[in-house]
């Protein structure tokens, strides 16, 4: 996944998430990869947020903020089934890939953004 250099979106973490700045800083550079999806699709320029992945968690636990993946809100949340991983995982790891899959993916990139620098 080749990502070109673009100007970081601000990502807003209230003080219940207890975000450090470190995990701040790394969820903005995830988010603007863009949308994993999209640009599987084509459509590398989608803007995105952010989904924890929960492979492996109990039911109210969450990820952490390094285990996420960047999604467009279509993708995540509002898409439907098949579509939006939250309409239906099943489906969505059908058509796309399973999310410890696309965090894989998204480690790989950021680990050669780092060795960029």
């Amino acid at each position: 996944m080749k990502v070109g250099k673009q100007e970081y979106m601000q990502i807003n973490v209230s003080k219940s998430d207890m975000a450090t700045k470190r995990e701040k800083e790394y969820l903005n550079r995830v988010a603007n990869l863009g949308c994993i999806c999209c640009h599987m699709m084509g459509y590398p320029e989608s803007p995105a947020e952010i989904h924890h992945v929960r492979s492996g968690q109990g039911i109210s636990q969450r990820a952490s903020n390094y285990d996420v993946i960047p999604l467009c809100h279509a993708h995540h949340r509002t898409g439907g089934y098949g579509v939006a991983f939250h309409g239906g995982k099943k489906a969505f790891e059908e058509n796309f890939a399973t999310e410890e899959e696309l965090l894989e993916i998204i480690k790989e990139v950021i680990r050669g953004q780092d060795a960029e620098d």
